[in-house]
């Protein structure tokens, strides 16, 4: 049995650990060892160990701080590069997705603070101090386009092989910020929503919103239908009095009252009193308290003029009152000048067909191909310059391949033009064709 003696000879002093240059000496290792502490020289003894560990566990510095807690708290710093004089631009970080490991440097993702990444203190929620990495269970594709956001300079491309929602989920949750999601936005050919500027005045937004968003509540559908509905019965009535059965019933009354020399008045009378024109009174009376209402109550004069919906409105409206003021002034007149006032009169009331665009305003589909007709004019106006080069050189090689023959229908190479263009769209109305072959 060992005695006392020999227990105090295997005791470890203890170091304090505010001293860091000393250091515990191990007497399982010592050349001087006291026979009774162990079996054979350079082995330590069981009794040798349990003291090392009862010492270890139950040492504490000054400051009651075990030996453990220190230890970790200087290698958790040591794994987060807090170590005094080291550079933490050049620090390489380790970035797992899913699985996938990603390594860049911290200078890269400091460029963006703003950011998931940039942001120390964020980023932080996804330190692994095991494996001395930032993990996150996202998607391994995307994260080629976020890491290249960050190595570009803010430049996002989404990997051909990732999903349009998919990415733009992943921009949302690295908080690359509304930039970013624009830009995506754009390269990706959506359209870019236009800022939605309201009147100041409670009053005036009130009906602002009612006659230029048909979305914002009932009432702005119901009077979005109510425009629709008059828009259709103004194209129905403009296209009706063509018809030659109601042309020739005006003309034959018109012809009567005039050879019963009837006054000015009952013949202004006769006109105003056609269905067709009170029917036509009616919606113009629509189109223009519409059109009155929404520029009285609109944020932006200056915006309401550059709109091209609202000039298409004053101008589907203009007609009327050109007609109108014409009949007025001219209703005593029955020589050549009305008969040239009347052919005016037909040019004006052509506008009138500009209505139908007025159904744009109403139709999410024609705004879309308006703006996609708008996006594609280089193209179109490419498109055209070919076919125009072709009908060049076609109308010419025809007109010199039957120069020579009496019976040709070219007979000069603008005169080709029309059978090269027809030709050219496979059209093909048979109207002129070489006789030569």
């Amino acid at each position: 049995m060992m005695d006392v003696s020999s227990w105090k000879e295997m005791e470890v002093a203890l170091v304090s650990f505010d001293n860091a240059d000393q250091i515990v000496e191990d007497p399982c290792y010592s050349n001087d060892l006291s026979p009774a502490g162990q079996s054979r020289k350079g082995h330590p003894s069981c009794a040798n160990l349990l003291s090392n560990l009862r010492i270890l566990i139950n040492s504490e510095n000054a400051n009651n701080e075990t030996i453990f807690s220190r230890f970790s708290a200087e290698f958790s710093d040591h794994l987060v590069g807090e170590r005094v004089g080291m550079d933490e631009g050049d620090q390489r970080v380790i970035i797992n997705i899913a699985g996938l490991r990603f390594e860049t440097r911290l200078k890269t993702l400091d460029q963006f603070p703003e950011t998931l990444l940039g942001d120390p203190e964020k980023r932080m929620r996804y330190f692994d101090s095991m494996r001395n990495e930032y993990f996150f269970d996202r998607n391994r594709p995307s994260f080629d386009g976020i890491l290249y956001y960050y190595q570009s300079g803010g430049k996002i491309r989404r990997p051909a092989n990732v999903p349009i929602d998919v990415f733009a989920d992943e921009i949302t949750f690295y908080e690359l910020g509304d930039e970013a999601m624009d830009q995506f936005r754009e390269d990706e050919g959506f359209i870019k929503d236009p800022e939605t500027l309201l009147p100041t005045n409670d009053f005036h937004r009130q009906f602002w919103l009612l006659f230029e968003y048909p979305e914002s509540s009932s009432a702005a559908r119901g009077v979005a239908l109510v425009s629709v509905l008059v828009i259709v019965i103004s194209i129905i009535i403009f296209c009706m009095e063509t018809l030659p059965e109601f042309r020739e019933e005006r003309e034959f009354k018109s012809a009567q009252e005039l050879s019963r020399n009837v006054t000015d008045t009952l013949v202004a009378h006769s006109t105003f009193t056609d269905p067709f024109f009170v029917i036509e009174t009616a919606c113009i009376v629509w189109f223009s308290f519409e059109l009155f209402v929404r520029f009285i109550v609109c944020p932006s004069k200056t915006e309401f003029f550059r709109n091209i919906m609202n000039i298409i409105d004053i101008v589907s409206i203009i007609p009327y009152f050109v007609t109108l003021t014409t009949e007025l002034i001219q209703q005593s007149e029955l020589n050549g000048q009305q008969n040239m006032s009347l052919a005016i009169l037909r040019i004006i009331r052509l506008v009138r067909v500009f209505r139908i665009f007025k159904l744009s305003r109403h139709s999410k589909g024609l705004q879309i191909l308006g703006q996609t007709l708008k996006a594609s004019m280089r193209e179109l106006g490419l498109l055209i310059f070919f076919l125009f080069i072709g009908v060049i050189l076609f109308s010419s090689a025809v007109y010199f391949a039957e120069v020579d023959e009496p019976q040709s229908h070219f007979s000069s190479i603008p005169d080709g033009f029309w059978w090269a263009v027809v030709t050219m769209t496979t059209v093909g109305y048979g109207d002129m064709c070489p006789t030569t072959l």
